[in-house]
């Protein structure tokens, strides 16, 4: 068997490397858009190589011979590869869509791909893709999902079926960012200005003596770094969550403000990615960075 993978940034890598390390797993391709780009080709390149991934210098080198997708793109682009993994491979056995996008979207995918006979399985990874690879627990709904799951699970990987209708899965996906990136959102916005007020040890200390068992400013640290360095993907996947919310009829009032914090922090040139966070020295670089939080 050969599966397709399509975007090859950390979900995708993380992927592969668990998939490259089961004896019943399938043979890998990928290809992600940035290898166009001369300055980001070479990493593509270098990630493929080290996990023994087929880097495809096309899309339709990476689906020739192949009879799974996995797309993995971000949420923006989800709609364009479905499109063209409907014309160039309308022969394609089943294309997993594990983008972060609305029920609505993934729904408009369905009917593109399904209309030319392939299966579409709306596909959610449920925690991060780090430290369980294709192992983390991941959500399937569709008319075929049942089927397709019994492939994956022979791959190793950790899913579960929540229904046949498309779109199911990626509401529980999307409900659930509306709290996990909010709290991102909260956390930096509460720590940031406990900083400016002279005031972490105090508000943080509280916090903690009222939510037992979590170290506040550990996890405000650890948001403060997951939205400088992902904070664009973060911010792409809440606008999708807002067309959930509103499709739900839903006012999204608190979502929207996430978004835009997500970007904000995102669009930055920060790397706080370090072993060891600290509240007070990553909110010194932030208010360093921006003028304006």
């Amino acid at each position: 068997m050969k599966l397709a993978i399509l975007g090859f940034g950390e979900a995708g890598q993380a992927i592969a490397q668990g998939l490259q390390g089961e004896s019943a797993g399938p043979d890998l391709a990928c290809f992600d858009i940035k290898t166009l780009d001369p300055a980001q080709a070479k990493a593509i390149a270098a990630a493929a190589d080290k996990m023994n991934v087929a880097n495809s210098p096309n899309l339709e080198e990476a689906l020739n011979g192949a009879e799974f997708v996995f797309s993995t793109v971000t949420a923006g682009s989800a709609m364009d590869v479905a499109k063209a993994v409907a014309r160039v491979r309308p022969d394609l056995q089943a294309y997993f869509d594990m983008n972060s996008v609305a029920p609505s979207t993934k729904a408009q995918e369905a009917r593109v791909l399904e209309g030319v006979g392939i299966a579409y399985i709306d596909t959610a990874i449920m925690a991060p893709i780090y430290p369980k690879l294709h192992k983390t627990p991941t959500l399937l709904a569709g008319t075929t999902a049942q089927r397709q799951a019994e492939v994956l699970t022979a791959w190793g990987m950790d899913v579960r079926v929540v229904g046949q209708d498309v779109g199911r899965a990626s509401s529980i996906k999307m409900l659930r960012s509306v709290m996990i990136k909010g709290l991102e959102a909260l956390t930096a916005e509460m720590g940031l200005a406990a900083e400016k007020a002279g005031v972490t040890d105090e508000v943080i200390a509280s916090l903690n003596a009222s939510f037992p068992g979590t170290d506040w400013e550990e996890r405000t640290a650890y948001n403060l770094e997951r939205m400088t360095t992902h904070g664009i993907r973060r911010a792409e996947e809440m606008e999708e969550v807002v067309k959930t919310l509103e499709d739900l009829g839903i006012n999204p009032e608190l979502t929207s403000g996430t978004v835009r914090r997500q970007r904000r922090f995102g669009q930055g040139s920060l790397n706080l990615n370090e072993t060891n966070p600290s509240l007070p020295d990553y909110a010194r670089k932030i208010f360093a960075e921006f003028d304006e939080i």
